[in-house]
């Protein structure tokens, strides 16, 4: 079927141009019109049939519907982020983390930093900005190869912590809208499935290193390599924990109420006081925090809309109808059709939120009629749509790898993929497994 292919190849060159180096505003668009090319979608609506799609509004609507959702869960995310890390309160907190394990354990220091802050609320992106640096200083001074460090900043922040009960990351609270349940849905098997991914995890990180270092791989300092320490003086730990903890509070107490919109209204206090308990350490920096904040909420939720955009073309396509169709109806467990038509979806877009918001509203409806319980369904449709969606033409992983750590996809990205992409899909199939007992 020439759509099926269209579509195939539309997704391998997507990936191709973001290893490449080209910007997701201007491939996905590029590989959604391929896509939309060769299913005979019509480029304009004004060339479209009669109550036919057209590429344009198709892909705008999906951009668009994105953005419109969740532009307030990014903003606040990022905001508070940006306030956290002006303040110097997530490096705080970081640092209180990186002194007691050390550099012998460098790994683990950066993974169990990001695990914190990413639980507690703070943005995915503003987090890898925030680690790296001490990331960098540690891995100098145990002399292990640098480009396992992307490894460790997205292992500790999109895998076990991203999509466990009760985070605060949109990938968790995203099902409440489709399926009536709260981020706390089926936390039992969370728990273990978010214990198993992080030792398993944890595990396979130091194998990889360890193997590197016998081959003699050591660290390579860089001259552009930010300062490995920091000169400032960091308030005082409590301070940096409360607004973490303010965050996860206040999205226990409301989200029965507030649903999904809890979230916001937790990011907002989280905000808040972490202004309020570091007014000496923002001083003339509040300016500088609103208007970076502002800036990387723009830049995360584009980037994770334009590839929500492509999905939205491609959803159209009747080879992605086939293709859903084939994975609902699998014999057996419907978890598993679930886990698998999510991880697709998620794969596709690139995105594990716009992987969700284009796959539940087509397949929540079908499992529930089926009679799946819907915490448990929400449960795997979190956990899986962690897996694909870490494919090269990410967001956070383009501006992780590239950006932050300014490696090479070939040096860096076959670590990544073994912990955000392997890692998480063994994460699904526990957590199917436990939940069909």
């Amino acid at each position: 079927m020439l759509s099926l292919a269209g579509l195939i190849v539309g997704l391998a060159l997507l990936v191709y141009l973001t290893i490449r180096g080209v910007e997701l505003l201007i491939a996905a668009p590029l590989c959604a019109l391929f896509v939309a090319a060769t299913s005979g979608i019509a480029p304009f609506p004004s060339l479209a049939a009669s109550e036919a799609p057209a590429f344009t509004s198709a892909y705008m609507g999906g951009f668009v519907g994105f953005i419109q959702t969740w532009f307030f869960m990014f903003l606040l995310g990022s905001l508070f982020g940006k306030v956290m890390e002006a303040s110097g309160a997530a490096d705080s907190v970081a640092a209180w983390i990186v002194n007691r394990t050390g550099a012998n354990h460098a790994p683990m220091a950066v993974v169990l930093a990001c695990a914190v802050l990413t639980y507690g609320g703070v943005s995915l992106f503003v987090v890898a900005f925030s680690v790296f640096p001490m990331a960098l200083s540690l891995f100098k001074v145990a002399n292990l190869p640098r480009r396992f460090i992307p490894a460790a900043l997205a292992f500790g922040s999109v895998t076990f912590t991203m999509t466990s009960a009760g985070s605060p990351e949109i990938q968790n609270w995203i099902p409440i809208k489709f399926l009536g349940t709260t981020p706390y849905a089926a936390a039992e098997t969370s728990l273990v499935v978010a214990v198993s991914m992080a030792i398993g995890g944890y595990i396979w990180l130091r194998t990889l290193i360890r193997r590197a270092v016998a081959n003699g791989e050591t660290f390579q300092a860089r001259a552009d390599d930010p300062p490995s320490t920091v000169t400032r003086e960091l308030p005082a730990l409590w301070r940096g924990a409360v607004p973490l903890l303010v965050v996860l509070t206040v999205s226990f107490l409301w989200h029965d109420t507030l649903k999904e919109s809890a979230l916001i209204l937790a990011l907002g206090f989280g905000v808040v006081a972490a202004i309020v308990l570091h007014l000496p350490q923002l001083a003339d920096r509040y300016g500088e925090a609103a208007a970076g904040g502002a800036l990387g909420a723009l830049i995360a939720i584009a980037n994770t809309a334009a590839v929500v955009g492509f999905g939205s073309v491609a959803k159209l396509t009747p080879g992605f109808q086939a293709a859903v169709d084939t994975m609902t109806s699998l014999p057996g467990e419907p978890l598993i059709g679930a886990a698998i038509a999510v991880s697709v979806i998620a794969g596709l877009t690139g995105s594990a939120s716009g992987g969700q918001s284009i796959a539940l509203p087509l397949i929540a409806p079908h499992y529930l009629d089926l009679g799946v319980d819907p915490e448990g369904l929400h449960r795997v449709v979190s956990i899986s749509s962690g897996a694909l969606d870490s494919l090269p033409h990410n967001g956070y992983v383009v501006t992780t790898l590239r950006g932050i750590c300014k490696e090479t996809y070939a040096a860096a990205y076959p670590a990544v993929g073994a912990l955000t992409v392997i890692v998480p899909a063994l994460g699904t199939a526990l957590a199917v497994a436990l939940l069909s007992f």
